[in-house]
């Protein structure tokens, strides 16, 4: 994040310190981190992949670190990637899930199969099983792909 940091150790859970509303105190969330397999971080927040293939967040509430309105999406994730502000997680069956600032957490509804998702600082790219890439997020930072969207197959 831009002010803390978390790190995984070898039993699964996690430790966090640094400026606590970026991230830095997972205090309320510690007894969900077990397990941890992953973790990203956006600007002020993070995510956690767990073993069991849900993710716990924790941090800025607006900006990712709270992902309640969406935690019932959040089962048999095996992805997850974040922008400056969002995040996005790939579930098995290829759907995305995001939560986070409502630009970059916008999902289209085109993301069906999706393979794999990459983060700029403010948009996501995913690529679609069939070859194709759909973006989302500030077209400012890369969420506006139609004018390469020929090239991009």
């Amino acid at each position: 994040s831009n002010g803390a940091f978390a790190a995984i150790l070898k039993d699964g859970s996690v430790v966090t310190w640094g400026d606590s509303a970026t991230g830095g105190d997972s205090s309320e969330v510690q007894h969900l981190l077990k397990n941890v397999k992953e973790i990203q971080s956006a600007g002020t927040a993070f995510a956690a992949l767990c073993a069991d293939e849900g993710v716990v967040t924790w941090g800025s509430d607006r900006l990712g670190g709270s992902s309640l309105e969406v935690q019932g999406q959040l089962t048999e994730v095996h992805q997850i990637q974040a922008t400056e502000g969002a995040f996005a997680a790939i579930r098995k069956d290829g759907s995305v899930v995001s939560w986070g600032n409502p630009l970059a957490s916008n999902c289209s509804e085109q993301l069906r199969d999706v393979q794999q998702i990459q983060a700029t600082k403010g948009a996501f790219a995913a690529l679609l099983a069939d070859g194709r890439v759909v973006t989302w997020g500030n077209k400012d930072l890369g969420g506006a792909s139609r004018s390469v969207q020929d090239r991009l197959q």
